[in-house]
């Protein structure tokens, strides 16, 4: 499961593109929180504390409880708008949600082990970095591991191959590959010339 944040959040009344670049070069993020019935909430989250939370996170797919001035909310990272630029963060949309909450979320996906078809001079080409799932919340996994260790040359590790954690399912179809297993230029060439 992924692990929960804390981040301090402020009310913002303030709106406006010049009001909001004065906001930056005061080191807050603007930002807004919704869902679960309730009304939007513009809010400003301090910048440096946010940037940290990305630099250390697997992905911007993150859980966190929201300290809006002592009443925690949890709430899930929607969206973050970089600078393209300097990649700093111009604006965040949090998704007010209780653990029951289903969400949509891109989880990396990282292999491990090393195929057989490797060790007998194939190569391992990794098609998805990540992989869309729909969970609740309390269930969201913070990276997805596949062994890959059986693959031969040839061979393909799909969607429907791998087991999910409890309460996860993909959102794409089971024949979508992961990872292949490719024979080399070397080896094809020889086995023609065989």
């Amino acid at each position: 499961m992924a692990k929960k944040h804390v981040l301090k959040a402020e009310p913002r009344q303030r709106t406006g593109s010049g009001v909001l670049k004065q906001m930056r070069r005061e080191g807050w993020v603007p930002s807004v929180i919704y869902g679960r019935g309730s009304e939007n909430k513009n809010l400003k989250v301090d910048a440096k504390a946010f940037d940290e939370l990305l630099a250390h996170a697997t992905s911007e797919n993150i859980l966190l409880n929201l300290d809006l001035g002592g009443v925690n909310q949890l709430a899930f990272l929607q969206a973050v708008q970089h600078d393209a630029l300097s990649g700093k963060a111009l604006h965040v949309d949090f998704l007010a949600i209780d653990e029951k909450t289903e969400i949509t979320a891109h989880i990396p996906v990282h292999l491990t082990g090393e195929p057989a078809g490797v060790k007998a001079g194939g190569m391992l080409e990794q098609l998805s970095h990540n992989l869309e799932v729909r969970c609740a919340a309390a269930d969201l996994p913070e990276v997805l591991e596949f062994d890959v260790t059986g693959l031969n040359e040839g061979d393909s590790l799909h969607i429907g191959d791998v087991k999910l954690p409890a309460g996860v399912t993909a959102t794409h179809a089971a024949e979508v590959v992961i990872a292949h297993v490719a024979k080399t230029a070397a080896a094809v060439s020889e086995a023609a010339g065989a």
